[in-house]
């Protein structure tokens, strides 16, 4: 008998087998599979959306995890630390608290925010920044170093002056050139404080930083005013003259040289500069130049029928001119600045003068009776200018016309020694037919030379105070006496009064 075991029978499930059986399992397990996934899907899109515009996970800001906070709470934490740094600084014997802003410091609150929360939130990145552990947003902080240099400045105490250079000063009155002294200054070097706002500021946390004061020395010397000053006194010291052309020297004081000369300092203002007046000096060598020159004058010469000279009217004088004046003023202006010395002379060329040569007056025929007053008289019809002739040697003075006398010679009275009448030729420029004569401006009345005569007759002035005048004082004429006039009698200076005018020639010579 065979017996065979039957499995429902005995009360237990019945098996799958075969094909179809296998595939009810596989089916079974996508189905549990496809709910979990579905589970977890839900939720991991739940807490990525929980992320957005917030910041992600293992997001730090000053050490402080904000994950999942707002722009505007990370902005508030990032503000009130900065407002709660401070920064000690020492400098010299004062301490002081200070926040960053006094030190040009500015805290970018809503930059870091933005930072902090700006890294993408999409599921994948959520999800990633979740198993990707801390990512640390340092704050968005900027340092004006301008304005931490002024503070840094600032904290030198209102007592302790900046450096005072030194300076080199002339006094008129005594001629003297003089060095100030400088002063030495305190200050800081910035550079400590810059240094230490910047590598600590971004930490957002207080700290100290010593700032020294130091003596700071002014950038002109009392050393090197006190150099400039003996430099000075070696230019003045230097003997300077400049050679004329007659062999006399013009001696270039030091008294002059102080007026030419100034100090300052120069355009970087780091030295002193001893300098030099272009202009002055050029214009006092020109009128140097000028008194050495001498203007030529023309002589005039009578001649008779055959164009033999019969008497020198004039005597011609040869002029003098200097030709290197600026040449000159350059070598002085050299020597001033002490780059070489003075070894200066005039040089001239001549100015030749002409001869003017005119008619000698035909031979006046004997009178009768010596004193007759004819030979005042003109010749009939004279032609030319009208002009007088002073002469100094024969010490007479006449009229002419053209080439012809029509007065004189008379006798005069000229300038004694120390009073010597001028040479030249001159025109007439002022007269008056009375006039006071002194000399007060120029002497007291106690003065031996002092003089005031009243109601001088019949004055023609020819040259500054030279003239003619009647001399109603003297008894005779044909010397050297007057203070430089020519002193005619009453009746002689009224003639030439009478006939002469303004703008008449007058050559004067001996």
């Amino acid at each position: 008998m065979t017996n065979v075991t039957d499995s429902a029978a005995l009360g237990g499930p019945s098996r799958p087998t075969g094909r179809h059986g296998r595939r009810r399992v596989a089916l079974l397990i996508v189905a549990i599979v496809a709910v979990i996934a579905v589970v977890l899907t839900g939720g991991a899109l739940a807490y990525a959306k929980q992320f957005e515009g917030r910041a992600l996970p293992g997001t730090t800001v000053l050490g402080q995890d904000v994950a999942g906070q707002t722009p505007e709470e990370i902005a508030a934490l990032v503000a009130e630390r900065g407002e709660e740094v401070t920064v000690s600084v020492t400098a010299g014997e004062k301490q002081l608290e200070v926040g960053l802003e006094e030190l040009g410091v500015s805290v970018d609150a809503a930059a870091t925010a933005q930072a902090a929360v700006g890294r993408d939130d999409s599921f994948a990145d959520v999800i990633a920044s979740t198993w990707s552990g801390e990512h640390e947003v340092s704050p968005v902080v900027a340092v004006d170093e301008a304005s931490t240099v002024a503070f840094a400045k600032g904290l030198v105490p209102e007592d302790r002056t900046t450096p005072v250079d030194a300076e080199v000063t002339f006094d008129e009155d005594s001629q003297t050139w003089t060095a100030e002294p400088g002063r030495n200054g305190q200050g800081v070097d910035p550079q400590p404080l810059v240094d230490a706002v910047t590598a600590h500021a971004p930490t957002l946390e207080s700290f100290s930083v010593e700032q020294p004061i130091e003596e700071i020395a002014p950038s002109i010397t009392t050393e090197e005013a006190e150099a400039v000053v003996a430099d000075i006194a070696a230019l003045l010291e230097q003997p300077m003259a400049i050679e004329g052309p007659d062999g006399a020297t013009h001696e270039v004081s030091s008294e002059r040289r102080n007026g030419w000369i100034s100090v300052a300092p120069d355009e970087a203002e780091q030295t002193l500069r001893i300098a030099v007046d272009e202009d002055a000096v050029r214009e006092w060598v020109s009128t140097v130049a000028a008194q050495d020159a001498v203007e030529p004058e023309d002589g005039i010469e009578q001649v008779d029928e055959d164009g033999e000279v019969v008497k020198v009217v004039t005597e011609k004088k040869d002029g003098l001119k200097i030709t290197n004046t600026d040449a000159v003023a350059d070598q002085l202006i050299a020597a001033l600045t002490g780059t070489t010395p003075l070894e200066a002379a005039f040089e001239s060329t001549t100015v030749e003068a002409t001869v003017e040569q005119v008619d000698a007056p035909a031979p006046a025929e004997e009178e009768d009776e010596e004193d007759s007053e004819e030979s005042a008289a003109p010749p009939a019809n004279p032609t030319g200018e009208k002009w007088i002739d002073v002469d100094l040697s024969a010490k007479t003075v006449t009229a002419y016309v053209g080439d012809t006398p029509v007065w004189g010679p008379r006798a005069m009275v000229d300038g004694k020694e120390g009073y010597e009448t001028v040479t030249g030729t001159y025109e007439i420029y002022l007269r008056y037919d009375r006039q006071d004569m002194t000399n007060a401006p120029y002497y007291p009345e106690d003065h031996p030379k002092y003089y005031y005569t009243p109601d001088v007759p019949w004055v023609q002035y020819f040259h500054r105070g030279y003239g003619f005048h009647g001399a109603p004082w003297r008894s005779s004429f044909g010397y050297s006496g007057s203070h430089g006039c020519i002193n005619l009698p009453v009746s002689d200076a009224k003639w030439l009064y009478d006939w002469a005018s303004i703008g008449t020639k007058t050559v004067v010579h001996y």
